[in-house]
């Protein structure tokens, strides 16, 4: 699939999350401020909620699951808390212009 658009860059407030699905895949979308966006696999690997509706750490670039409380790295999808062991899949991010790009691959 290569790179597509999944939002725009005013879409995610600073310190906040959004979710946004591609080709009917959700997505969820970080802006860490200063830190750039940060987009990972909108589902929680082990409690199959949306993360989206989680709490952010910009201090720490993590996103916190809202079901059990799992805390994932948004750097490379890694769970730091339990009860989740299985991360959760990060893409590549970059912005043009005023668009947010991901990579997605064709599995």
């Amino acid at each position: 699939m290569g790179w597509v658009r999944v939002c725009g860059t005013s879409d995610v407030p600073a310190g906040e999350v959004r979710r946004f699905e591609v080709s009917h895949r959700p997505f969820a979308v970080v802006n860490l401020g200063e830190e750039g966006f940060r987009v990972v696999d909108s589902i929680c690997s082990h409690a199959h909620y949306f993360l989206d509706e989680g709490e952010v750490d910009v201090d720490f670039g993590t996103i916190e699951c809202p079901k059990h409380g799992s805390t994932f790295d948004l750097n490379t999808g890694k769970p730091i808390t339990l009860p989740a062991t299985q991360p959760v899949e990060r893409f590549d991010v970059k912005v043009e212009g005023d668009d947010v790009m991901i990579e997605v691959t064709d599995d």
